[in-house]
């Protein structure tokens, strides 16, 4: 997934709540299927930021003193900035990219 492409909110705003469950005909299932996909986005950010923060990694042992690297320091603030997973979740909902299906 491209972070750095994505326009959804990063502070909270209300949704119109017809909106959300116009796709399924119920505002719980809709929401439920947000929440798993907001699980999904929050499991991607969590595996590429910890992929790009091992390159960082030290084998030290010892109580020296941690030097502070900027690279790494750029890192994460970059992903502090992202948008939540939640808001991710919303905005493709809306946008139609989710796709679910009924089992039965």
């Amino acid at each position: 997934m491209d972070f750095k492409k994505i326009d959804a909110p990063t502070s909270t705003i209300t949704y119109n709540k017809s909106a959300i469950e116009a796709p399924t005909g119920n505002i719980y299932e809709a929401i439920s299927i947000i929440a798993k996909r907001a699980n999904q986005i929050n499991a991607e950010i969590k595996k590429e930021l910890v992929e790009k923060l091992e390159a960082f990694a030290t084998n030290n042992d010892s109580l020296e003193e941690i030097f502070e690297n900027k690279e790494q320091i750029e890192v994460s603030r970059f992903y502090e900035r992202l948008p939540k997973p939640q808001a991710i979740a919303v905005k493709e909902w809306l946008d139609g990219k989710v796709y679910y299906r009924e089992t039965e």
